[in-house]
């Protein structure tokens, strides 16, 4: 026997805290499955608090005011079934997801496994379901449902399920973003199919959240005689409500210790097909950037914001930056201000005055010389060999600084948010400024190493066959600009060699005796131990700046968490 059953998967962007606005947004997204014939709509994991809430989940009244738009969530609901993410609690909380149908809530399920790894801390939040199982007939068909982390275990929940009687699983999910994650969700999902034999429905969140961004990418995987298939996939970074009619295949009868709680009756059938999207993946610098350009855009927004200013150096990471964020929000939100000293090529301006007519960003320009002499008068007296000496660390610094403030002013005047551009390589050995070039409210390209910074302008200026971000500036040598003839290659090693090496060091874990001993970075001993240095004693630089989207699976934050006085060196 095989049934159908018409499936909308809510592949939605809700904001952690705006729990009566992500229920609207709920709302109205079941009502478009009602009018296109749904029998089950599906939304993600932590739909109606947002995801991740993390100590929200503390406050009392928090869950009690979950509890109530879960309340209003259900009384919207009729004939179609919907599955929706909640947490649910008094004094802990679990996480959680409620079947509701015909005006009210019909059951419920408790988050099984609880991932305390990576970005995860659902060990601190919340309590792991121990309830018995159940599986809900929706339609006539028996179903199972999971959350997340629940799909990821062997001969787990729904394995287990499965083996109850299910011919259905729904995993709901707050799966977020990381380069190569949605190859690996799918195949994680192909293997719990092919243990039970089940198709399972896999829906995800989209949007970004703080330093997280969620990609979307929801999927189904059915069974067939030649192992588990790929046969539907929604669009990554997008938020939609995708209905598509799903072949059920016959399954075990259910096992009586498996209760079988009713949610919807017999579905009403269609007498058109509406077949299962299959989107193509996404290549590797197109979802990066699409990461990027997501997480900034609701970054900014879901703090109240609509404009951005940025310093516009003319290199290369602040031209990607802008260029992200006039994608992201709309040229005419972003401002560039151009900050020229006594050391700036007469190519750095020229270079970022190109870059901002191809974006069609506005510019403001602030020579900073004038402020450069006054803090050098002011501060070099208070020095030991009583002045500041042209160049060199202090006077780079009093530049940096300056910058930082007047962004910080401009944005303060306007009501905008500023946005940093310095790098993942950067950030890693320390170069940069604590109040200059890190002050801001968010970093866009924090977890982007140099090289890739490189590959993601060249892939920009290919995707529309236009130069957005001039030749000029991504052919000249990387320099700060901060004293005479400055580049980066003068007190790095060449970013071929660097970000290799940082890569073992931070996103592998591995020592310098490994690093050196593996042979796969071109290096001598020396030169690993100080780059590796350089990265622990930038620890506290690390903890002071701001915020930005995660795109490795090591980015610095939440992932890489180093204790600041440290002397293990590996």
């Amino acid at each position: 026997m095989v049934d159908s059953l018409r499936i909308a998967l809510a592949q939605m962007n809700p904001t952690v805290g705006d729990l009566h606005g992500n229920v609207d947004k709920a709302i109205d997204a079941l009502g478009d499955a009602e009018r296109r014939g749904a029998d089950l709509v599906v939304f993600p994991e932590m739909m109606i608090p947002g995801y991740p809430v993390e100590d929200l989940l503390f406050k009392p009244g928090f869950l009690a005011d979950v509890r109530v738009q879960l309340d209003r969530f259900a009384a919207a609901t009729s004939t179609v079934a919907a599955v929706i993410g909640f947490c649910d609690g008094q004094d802990t909380a679990w996480n959680t997801l409620a079947l509701c149908a015909d005006g009210e809530v019909k059951g419920t399920y408790h988050k099984r496994h609880l991932p305390n790894y990576e970005v995860f801390d659902e060990l601190r939040h919340f309590r792991a379901g121990q309830d018995p199982l159940n599986l809900f007939e929706i339609a006539g068909i028996p179903v199972g449902v999971t959350i997340c982390e629940d799909s990821w275990v062997d001969d787990g929940p729904v394995c287990q399920l499965g083996q109850g009687g299910a011919r259905l699983i729904l995993n709901v999910n707050g799966s977020p973003f990381r380069i190569g994650k949605q190859e690996l969700r799918e195949s994680i999902i192909a293997r719990r199919v092919n243990e039970t034999g089940v198709p399972v429905v896999y829906a995800n969140l989209v949007g970004g959240q703080d330093e997280l961004v969620f990609d979307g990418g929801s999927f189904v995987v059915t069974p067939t005689a030649e192992g588990p298939e790929l046969v539907a996939r929604c669009c990554s970074f997008v938020e939609d409500l995708t209905v598509f009619d799903l072949e059920i295949p016959a399954g075990p009868e259910v096992n009586e210790r498996f209760p079988l709680v009713p949610v919807t009756g017999v579905g009403v059938g269609h007498d058109e097909r509406i077949e299962p999207p299959l989107v193509d993946r996404l290549g590797r610098l197109e979802e990066i950037w699409l990461a990027l350009v997501t997480a900034t855009r609701d970054y900014v927004r879901k703090s109240g914001f609509t404009k951005v200013c940025l310093g516009l150096s003319g290199g290369v990471d602040s031209a990607l930056v802008a260029a992200i964020a006039a994608d992201a929000l709309g040229a005419e939100n972003v401002v560039g201000v151009l900050m020229p000293s006594r050391y700036s090529s007469d190519h750095s301006v020229s270079d970022a005055r190109a870059l901002a007519a191809n974006l069609g960003i506005a510019t403001r320009t602030v020579e900073i010389e004038p402020a450069h002499a006054a803090l050098v008068g002011v501060v070099g007296p208070t020095l030991s060999d009583g002045r500041v000496d042209p160049g060199d660390l202090t006077d780079q610094n009093l530049q940096s600084r300056i910058r930082g403030t007047i962004l910080m002013a401009t944005a303060n005047e306007h009501g905008w948010l500023v946005l940093t551009t310095g790098n993942k390589s950067e950030a890693a050995v320390g170069y940069s400024t604590l109040y200059g070039d890190t002050a801001g409210a968010y970093a866009v390209i924090r977890d982007l190493w140099k090289l890739v910074v490189y590959e993601l302008c060249a892939w920009r200026n290919a995707r529309d066959a236009v130069e957005v971000i001039p030749s000029t500036i991504l052919t000249k040598p990387p320099s700060a600009e901060l004293r005479p003839d400055q580049r980066d290659d003068q007190s790095l090693p060449a970013y071929e060699i660097l970000d290799p090496i940082l890569q073992a060091y931070v996103e592998r874990d591995m020592t310098v005796t490994q690093i050196v001993a593996s042979g796969e970075v071109d290096a001598d001993v020396e030169t690993v131990q100080r780059i590796c240095h350089l990265v622990d004693v930038a620890e506290f630089k690390r903890r002071q700046t701001p915020v930005g989207p995660r795109l490795t699976g090591k980015a610095f934050g939440r992932d890489r968490r180093m204790p600041i006085v440290n002397r293990y060196r590996g």
